[in-house]
């Protein structure tokens, strides 16, 4: 009798357990969700030239940790609208996306047609450039932001500012 209790115990202990971690999995799980659903919104915002949705999914603290320096929710808002008219055919191809209860990262490929301004190939001509961009998310809104660029797409899209030709 006293095996078939401890066997019961352990039982109910275990499954406890599991179940404590299930729901805890099943959280962070939807946390993960969140910040991915989040971080699409302000894909959205890049692609269209919207910004309405930006408040709702970004903090009002917010850092976008910029080569130009640190800068917040209105400069990012500012840059959405900048970046879609100067690059009205931009394309985003999704090549992998990660998220957790804090961070989405994601790796891109942007392509489209040069309006010529400054950091980019002369006016007309085609670029394409990869990305990987680091989010991170409170209470399920963008707080920082980190963008990495491959070098040797930096370096080609520089062209002759950076020494070389853009082919």
């Amino acid at each position: 009798m006293r095996k078939i209790l401890s066997l019961a115990a352990i039982g109910l202990i275990s499954g406890s357990i599991l179940q404590t971690a299930t729901a805890q999995a099943n959280k962070d799980n939807s946390m993960a969700k969140k910040n991915l659903a989040a971080y699409h919104v302000i894909e959205k915002a890049f692609q269209t030239g919207n910004t309405s949705e930006i408040d709702r999914v970004v903090a009002s603290d917010f850092v976008d940790h910029t080569e130009r320096g640190d800068m917040d929710r209105d400069s990012l808002k500012a840059m959405i609208v900048w970046m879609h008219r100067e690059n009205p055919d931009m394309k985003l191809e999704k090549i992998r996306e990660l998220a957790d209860d804090e961070y989405v990262m994601a790796m891109r490929r942007y392509s489209g047609t040069s309006a010529g301004e400054p950091g980019m190939p002369p006016r007309g001509e085609s670029y394409s450039m990869s990305s990987i961009e680091v989010v991170r998310f409170k209470n399920g809104k963008a707080v920082e932001h980190w963008t990495f660029m491959e070098m040797a797409d930096m370096i080609r899209m520089m062209g002759p500012q950076m020494g070389t030709d853009n082919k």
